[in-house]
């Protein structure tokens, strides 16, 4: 499957923005999907998935609240909408999929089989 993320941008703190997740080749329904991020010299961390099996959400502590991650079946799409930014939200987004993650390992970058190209977020404070 490929992902095409977009959407990213340049934010005062306290704004938004929604990211996008284009998926082609693949049978979108069978896919968990989820968003990380990797900031100048960190590792990169979870921010939102979906489950495939139920679509049920979850969120990395740091977002919970301010950020939700959706799909949509019938465009092949995942969005994360950003609210209420802060300077710690810049980073650059990355989309992935996964067709046989375990739920242990949703957070988990390894576990994930297709990555999008990444679309960089800057908030300034």
């Amino acid at each position: 499957v490929q992902l095409q993320a977009s959407g990213g941008g340049l934010v005062e703190a306290g704004g938004s923005l929604r990211l996008s997740c284009a998926t082609s080749g693949g049978t979108f329904r069978g896919y968990s999907m989820a968003w990380f991020r990797q900031a100048p010299g960190k590792e990169r961390e979870f921010v939102a998935t979906t489950w495939r099996s139920t679509s049920n959400t979850y969120y990395a502590d740091s977002v919970k609240g301010r950020f939700t991650i959706s799909r949509d079946t019938t465009k092949n799409m995942v969005y994360l909408q950003m609210n209420s930014l802060k300077a710690d939200d810049t980073a650059v987004y990355y989309c992935a999929a996964s067709s046989r993650i375990i739920f242990s390992s949703l957070g988990v970058p390894s576990a994930y089989e297709f990555w999008g190209q990444g679309t960089q977020v800057t908030v300034s404070s």
